[in-house]
């Protein structure tokens, strides 16, 4: 499938992006060191686990001692990558994070995979759709939202150079893997997508695809869509932001997150503040997940190509 610029190279899932790119820091970084909750399998950072025993700790179920003993490597030196589901990744150890990463600006790789409904049949309890918000609220962290399995590598590698704490989020199913391979990763940077001048659609992770999708259908109704994927929630490209609204006045944005807390409410923030401008969110509306698949779960909770097409055209009735 093509749209203008990008065609679907595979199906990937993005959390396989993160364990190749683990993998190439290992040979590149010697004091990167692997930290798994019982789940290096799920995480895909089995291959680092037997290139590199001697750098791979396997803490076991528990998620509060696995930050801790990450803080403390930093002190040694070595940069540590922490791997779990995004939900004990953040919400199981929030303390722990906030006390022992955030508060000194360890030099600590949050990794956390299984985010958003995207896990599925897992259900409510581990589909965490409040993480982002979380993560970025502290002070000196930085929040990397990734779209498919080659930026998801990529970031994985950019973020072993960035002194301090990042949150880097991933999830489970294979989705569309269409960016470069060779793209450089830049943190904080937003991608321009596509060009338009008629709406901006700011969208990460995965849908990023969908609002790519969106802007196909837009365009066969005569609506040129701006796609920016804005992969860094924190620190938000500003830049990029105002530049696009000034151009087209209006905005969407679009993600598998809570509306409270997440891009969403990052952009609002900067648009309230430097240039108010009409504004529709995509993302889940104040609910909790459910079992089912992936994709059905995408289009009950409106996270479809249809719903970004649906707030494209609520917010040019308001321009």
């Amino acid at each position: 499938m093509k749209h203008d610029y990008y065609t679907i190279q595979s199906n990937k899932a993005t959390r396989d992006g993160f364990g190749d790119g683990l993998l190439e820091l290992g040979a590149t970084h010697p004091n990167v060191v692997g930290l798994s909750a019982d789940l290096s399998e799920s995480l895909k950072m089995t291959a680092f686990r037997k290139a590199y025993p001697e750098r791979f700790i396997q803490a076991g179920i528990a998620e509060a001692n696995m930050m801790g003993m990450a803080a403390g490597l930093t002190i040694g030196g070595k940069i540590p990558f922490t791997g779990t589901f995004a939900n004990f990744s953040t919400g199981r150890v929030y303390d722990q994070i906030r006390q022992s990463i955030a508060y000194s600006g360890k030099n600590v790789k949050i990794c956390a995979s299984h985010a958003g409904l995207t896990l599925g049949e897992d259900g409510a309890t581990h589909q965490i759709l409040e993480d982002m918000g979380m993560m970025k609220m502290l002070p000196g962290m930085v929040v990397i939202n990734p779209c498919d399995y080659n930026q998801t590598k990529a970031a994985t590698k950019a973020i072993a150079d960035h002194k301090g704490p990042v949150y880097l989020r991933f999830g489970r199913p294979s989705v569309p893997n269409f960016t470069p391979a060779d793209q450089p990763f830049e943190i904080g940077k937003a991608i321009m997508m596509r060009e338009g001048k008629d709406v901006s659609i700011f969208c990460t992770g995965h849908l990023v695809w969908k609002a790519l999708e969106a802007a196909k259908i837009l365009a066969e109704e005569g609506i040129h869509a701006e796609v920016i994927n804005i992969h860094t929630i924190k620190p938000l490209d500003s830049e990029a932001v105002l530049l696009s609204v000034s151009k087209t006045k209006c905005a969407v944005s679009a993600e598998e997150h809570q509306a409270n807390g997440g891009l969403g409410d990052s952009i609002a923030q900067l648009l309230a503040r430097k240039m108010p401008a009409p504004m529709e969110m995509v993302a889940v509306n104040d609910s909790f997940g459910e079992s089912g698949k992936p994709e059905e779960l995408m289009q009950k909770y409106g996270l479809g190509a249809t719903d970004v097409v649906n707030a494209v055209s609520r917010v040019l009735a308001r321009k």
